[in-house]
C-alpha cells in the first residue's frame, strides 16, 4: 500500500502543477493584449480625431474639438475636392511621386547591387560617401540647392521637386537595397554565370526578382515621403497649378482664420492614397522591414 500511494503522489500533483502553468500562461497572455490594445487606442485617437473633424464645421469643432459630429457633413469632402482643388492637387502628387519612387528605387537597386556583388575597387568608400547624405538634413541645403535649380532653369516646373526628391532619398534606398542583396546567397548569381548570362540578365532575372521584399519595403518608404514632402515643393514650386496634396491644406488658411473642418477634410483625402499602398504591400512591406534588420 505504501508503493502504491507513493506511486501515486506524481501522478495527483501533476493536475494542480498543470493548472497553474496555464492560469500563469493565461494571465502573462491578458497583460500582453492589454498593452497592445493600449497602445493600439493610442494610435487610433489622431486618425479618429481628424477623421471625426473632417464631418464637422469650424465652429462645431471650436466648440468640443474631441467630440464625435452631431451630423456628418459629407460636403466637406466633396468642397475639398472640387473647391479647394484637391482633385488636381492628387494629380500632381501622383504625378512626383510616380517620378520620385521609380526613380530613387531604380538607382537604389542598380547601386546596391553593384556595391554588394560586384567587386568593385574601394566600393567600401563609396558607400560611405552615399550614406553620408542620411547625414545631411535638407535644411542646410536647400538655400544652395534653389539657386542650382534656378541656374539649371527649372524652377516652378516638376523637374524642381522630382530630381532633388530623387537625391535627397537615395543614400537610404542603397543602404536598404544593399542590405537585400548582400543577403542572397551568392550561388545562385554564380549558376546564372555558368549557363551564360550576363551580369544584366544575373541582376535582372535573378537577384531582383529575389529581393522583392525588399523592393516593397524601399517602395512603400519613398511614396510616404514623397506623398508627405512640404519643405521642398513650398521652397521650389510655388506655382498653384503645380502644387502637391502636401500645400493643399494652405488653400483653406486664411490670414487670420482657417476653416478647420475642410483642413481636416483634405487631410483625410491626403491619408488615402497611402492608407491603400500599405495595405496592398502589408505583408511584403512587414517582411521586407525584418529581413532589412536582420541583413543590413
Amino acid at each position: 500500500m505504501a508503493v502504491t500511494s507513493a506511486a501515486r503522489e506524481p501522478f495527483a500533483s501533476t493536475p494542480a502543477a498543470s493548472r497553474g502553468f496555464n492560469l500563469g500562461r493565461l494571465a502573462g497572455r491578458g497583460v500582453t493584449y492589454v498593452i497592445l490594445i493600449a497602445f493600439l487606442v493610442i494610435f487610433l485617437l489622431p486618425f479618429i480625431w481628424i477623421w471625426s473633424s473632417a464631418f464637422k464645421t469650424s465652429q462645431e469643432i471650436g466648440r468640443n474639438p474631441f467630440a464625435l459630429p452631431t451630423e456628418l457633413r459629407w460636403e466637406n469632402l466633396v468642397e475639398a475636392w472640387t473647391v479647394g482643388h484637391f482633385s488636381e492637387y492628387m494629380l500632381n502628387s501622383a504625378i512626383y511621386c510616380a517620378a520620385i519612387v521609380a526613380g530613387s528605387v531604380a538607382l537604389a537597386c542598380l547601386a546596391g547591387y553593384g556595391l554588394s556583388m560586384l567587386p568593385l575597387p574601394g566600393r567600401d568608400s563609396v558607400l560611405v560617401l552615399f550614406l553620408l547624405g542620411l547625414t545631411v538634413p535638407f535644411q542646410s541645403v536647400m538655400i544652395p540647392m534653389y539657386y542650382l535649380l534656378r541656374d539649371l532653369n527649372i524652377l516652378e516646373t516638376y523637374w524642381a521637386f522630382i530630381l532633388p526628391g530623387i537625391a535627397i532619398r537615395l543614400p537610404f534606398g542603397i543602404f536598404l537595397m544593399r542590405g537585400f542583396f548582400r543577403g542572397l546567397p551568392p550561388e545562385l548569381g554564380d549558376a546564372a554565370r555558368t549557363d551564360g548570362a550576363n551580369e544584366w540578365g544575373v541582376f535582372r532575372q535573378v537577384m531582383l526578382p529575389l529581393s522583392w521584399p525588399g523592393l516593397a519595403t524601399l517602395i512603400v518608404f519613398q511614396f510616404m515621403w514623397a506623398w508627405n514632402e512640404f519643405a521642398m515643393p513650398l521652397i521650389f514650386v510655388q506655382r498653384d497649378e503645380l502644387r502637391p496634396v502636401s500645400l493643399g491644406t494652405m488653400f483653406f488658411f486664411g490670414r487670420f482664420t482657417a476653416d478647420r473642418g475642410m483642413i481636416a477634410a483634405g487631410v483625410t483625402i491626403s491619408m488615402i492614397p497611402v492608407i491603400i499602398l500599405y495595405l496592398l504591400l502589408q505583408r511584403r512591406f512587414i517582411e521586407g522591414i525584418t529581413a532589412g534588420a536582420l541583413k543590413s
